[in-house]
């Protein structure tokens, strides 16, 4: 879980990341172990991933309906990598996931969130989503907030009142954590929070997204 301690402290803000349990898995109590933190809101390795990479850097532009499917095709063609370290008894620590790109579309105008969740549906579903919540002044001194595009305040207030909505899913384990507090804190706060998913994970078998 050391990834996630860092995480916290990249100051974007809103920002979500998600635990998957294999099915299963009886491992060590200790959540530093038989774990792995993927970046599935973007795989920037890939063809696509290399595409996305240069609109968020300002590099090019993308009409939007056509970047939030791209953002979902990129996390399709993890899938088959995601199942396969789940199947070997590995915790994956997700960094957003499908949500942030739900989130920061539906914010933008004439995007419904049913649309933007569409095709993402039948994603691996998350067993623990951890929402670390920061006021944006405090955010925005933190890392290198504003670097890449969505970083700025109006976005970030949009995106966050999606979140809010996406956050009203019953049939999701969401977890509101405050990110201003000490590295050390929001660490320990965040792996209790993980070790108890992972156990609750045991004997269940892996769910899809929004179905």
């Amino acid at each position: 879980m050391k990834d996630v301690k860092t995480q916290a402290n990249r100051g974007r803000q809103p920002e979500c990341g998600e635990t998957l349990s294999p099915q299963g898995w009886c491992g060590s109590r200790s959540c530093c172990l038989s774990s792995e933190r993927c970046s599935f809101i973007l795989e920037r390795s890939t063809e696509i991933g290399k595409l996305l990479s240069s609109y968020l850097e300002r590099k090019s532009d993308l009409e939007d309906h056509s970047v939030h499917l791209l953002f979902s095709a990129n996390r399709w063609e993890q899938v088959p990598l995601m199942k396969e370290k789940l199947s070997q008894g590995v915790t994956l620590v997700v960094d957003r996931y499908a949500f942030s790109g739900v989130a920061f579309t539906s914010a933008k105008e004439n995007f419904s969130l049913d649309w933007c969740k569409q095709p993402d549906v039948g994603l691996p579903k998350p067993d623990l989503i951890l929402f670390l919540q920061l006021q944006l002044g405090e955010a925005a001194t933190r890392g290198e907030f504003g670097r890449e595009r969505y970083e700025n305040g109006a976005a970030q207030e949009r995106a966050l009142r999606c979140f809010q909505q996406l956050m009203r899913d019953t049939t999701l384990n969401w977890k509101v954590v405050d990110a201003s507090k000490s590295i050390e804190d929001i660490h320990q706060e965040i792996c209790a929070l993980s070790e108890d998913a992972i156990l609750r994970a045991v004997q269940r078998p892996l769910g899809e997204l929004w179905k």
